[in-house]
Order: C-alpha cells, then structure tokens, then sequence
C-alpha cells in the first residue's frame, strides 16, 4: 500500500494540520523534508482549510516549527472565499457564521457584514468553535425567510489535533443546511476550484510539475486528481490505511508521513 514519489516536483503544496504538523508540534521529517525541497530549487506553498487564524499568523507558526515562510506562501480558505465573493457577490452584505476573524477579513476586503438577517444577501458559515443556536437562527430566518445565498469556507468534517480532532465546518454547515432546505452554492477551500487556483497561481509552476501533500483523500487528494497535480497521501492525520480500502479517491502515492516524500538518495 506503501508507494512514495519515484521523483522530486517543481512545486509542492503542503496542506498544514496532519501533514506537517499536528497540533503545537512539527511532524517526523517536516522541517527536514521542506528544507530539502528548497535545497533542491522547488518551490513550497503551504495550504490550510482552517480559518481560525491568518496567514500571517500560520506563517509564524511554521517559522517557530522551524519551517521558514511568509504570510504570502500560505493559501487559506479564507483567502478562497474572498476570492470567491468578490467574484460573485462583489457588494454583498454578509451574515457570518464563524468567529471574529471571519468578519474581520471580510470587512477589511470591503464587505459589509451585518447582523440583520433581513438585510443579509449571503450567509458566509466557517468552522466556529462559538457555534450555537443564536447563530443558527441567524442564519436560518436570512437564507429561509429572506432568501439568502449560502457559502462555507470548507467541506472538511473534524480537524485533527492530538486528542482525537474536534467538529470542523461540515459540521456548522450541515445544521444551517438542514433547517434551512438550502444547500451551500459554494464551499471555496479544497477540494474547489477556487483553491486550486489560487494553489497553481502561487506556485506558478503547471499542474504536471506539482504535488499536492495532504492527509484527507476527499479534499486534498480529490483536488489533485482533478487538477492534474500528483497526489501524494500522507497517513499522519486525518486518514488511516484502512480507510484506502473503501476510497472512492485514489492517491498517486501513500506515504507514512512526510519524511518518506523525497526519492531515497536524493532529489529523483
């Protein structure tokens, strides 16, 4: 079941959580592994659906996990849905389901983001670890009885972390979407093409020359088989070899973690 990658890639795209660290500490191989592609003149963005914190923020935690980037290596499902909106809903007011920095964000990109769901045009739901029924009615009276669109940040179930993972976005999302009959128009993290994009454009290298490392076969492995990206699976986060057995994704490789990316002996 074991494959790792025959050759090195142009570019690389690291998903964060279960691939190269999980929760405050850096996973086996991390920081040696992302030096090595640097070494080799590869290029690295490193790539989260978890919209708690920004980029500049996950720059500096990889830089105290000893992994040197900017705030500007690092895509964000975030940075996806303002993509997004300002594409499709370019003067829309917003009803956030999600935490400060969500609002935050928005509101710095121009959106205005209201309270009212009477006077909502989209209701905007990210993984909220302040979820509760007051946001939940919120945002059922703006998209049932007010006719609001619906987008989400990511389609991800639980994050993982070292105790077992806590209930990530899907989870928001699916409340709002039962009481409400609506279903989200987009969800613009992976595996979207809103993330895709913003992932090759930063990369700037073509997808035949780029390798997507993720721990999550229906977000990062079904974003590179469709991009046409290499997809290599890593089984230190979210997924487990068993679940390969029953996966309607499959990966190009399967490696035990992100010390095993690189061709043995060298850069391939």
């Amino acid at each position: 079941m074991i494959r790792r990658p025959a050759r090195a890639y142009a570019g690389y795209a690291f998903d964060l959580d279960g691939t190269l660290y999980l929760g405050d500490r850096a996973l086996p191989g991390a920081v040696e592994t992302v030096g090595r592609i640097r070494e080799m003149g590869s290029r690295a963005v490193f790539v989260t659906n978890n919209p708690l914190k920004t980029s500049a923020e996950y720059a500096e935690k990889l830089v105290g996990l000893g992994i040197p980037v900017r705030a500007d290596d690092i895509v964000t499902s975030l940075d996806s849905l303002v993509h997004y909106l300002e594409r499709t809903h370019p003067a829309a007011r917003i009803l956030c389901v999600g935490e400060p920095l969500l609002g935050e964000v928005l509101s710095a990109h121009g959106f205005r983001v209201t309270g009212d769901p009477a006077a909502t045009d989209v209701v905007a739901v990210a993984f909220d670890r302040t979820f509760d029924y007051a946001k939940l009615n919120a945002a059922y009276r703006a998209v049932r009885l007010h006719g609001a669109a619906l987008v989400a940040t990511n389609p991800d179930p639980y994050c993982p972390t070292p105790d077992g993972g806590i209930p990530d976005c899907a989870a928001m999302l699916a409340a709002v979407e039962a009481c409400t009959g609506a279903r989200a128009e987009a969800i613009t993290g992976k595996p979207s093409e809103h993330m895709a994009a913003t992932i090759l454009n930063r990369l700037n290298v073509p997808p035949a020359d780029a390798a997507m490392v993720g721990d999550r076969i229906l977000t990062d492995m079904s974003m590179a088989n469709v991009m046409g990206m290499a997809s290599v699976l890593v089984l230190s986060g979210a997924t487990r070899v068993e679940d390969l057995e029953t996966a309607s994704v499959r990966p190009a490789y399967v490696i035990d973690g992100v010390g095993q990316l690189l061709p043995e002996g060298g850069s391939g």
